[in-house]
């Protein structure tokens, strides 16, 4: 979902089809799908995961750290590109390492926290 949503606006930038006044708008669309990919999959997952490990509390945090991991991912998939855009940085350089790096930290974090929470 986060490259996805980069590769939109990254490719929106780069031929002159986003100006600030539809930065807003193309942020919240690229975050409706992601939650609507996010709802899909989790649901997916959080079944699968619940009847392989007999655990229905386990498909329950796999399934909502992922709806949180997508979304996450589709809000910064498309703020990336616009900020470094603003520092004058190329963003189709630099948005990957960093949107990579984000993704995977609120992965862990969601994951692991919700297990400890909700689990423990």
């Amino acid at each position: 979902a986060g490259t996805q949503s980069l590769t939109v606006v990254v490719r929106q930038l780069a031929l002159g089809d986003i100006a600030k006044h539809d930065a807003f708008r193309t942020i919240k669309k690229e975050v409706i799908l992601s939650l609507a990919n996010g709802l899909i999959f989790a649901l997916v997952m959080g079944v699968i995961a619940s009847i392989w490990f007999d655990k229905g509390m386990l498909g329950i945090v796999i399934a909502l750290s992922m709806v949180i991991n997508l979304l996450s991912a589709g809000f910064f998939g498309s703020v990336v590109p616009l900020v470094l855009k603003k520092l004058n940085v190329d963003p189709a350089i630099g948005s990957t390492v960093i949107l990579t790096t984000v993704t995977d930290m609120v992965g862990f974090f969601s994951f692991l926290g919700l297990a400890t929470i909700i689990l423990l």
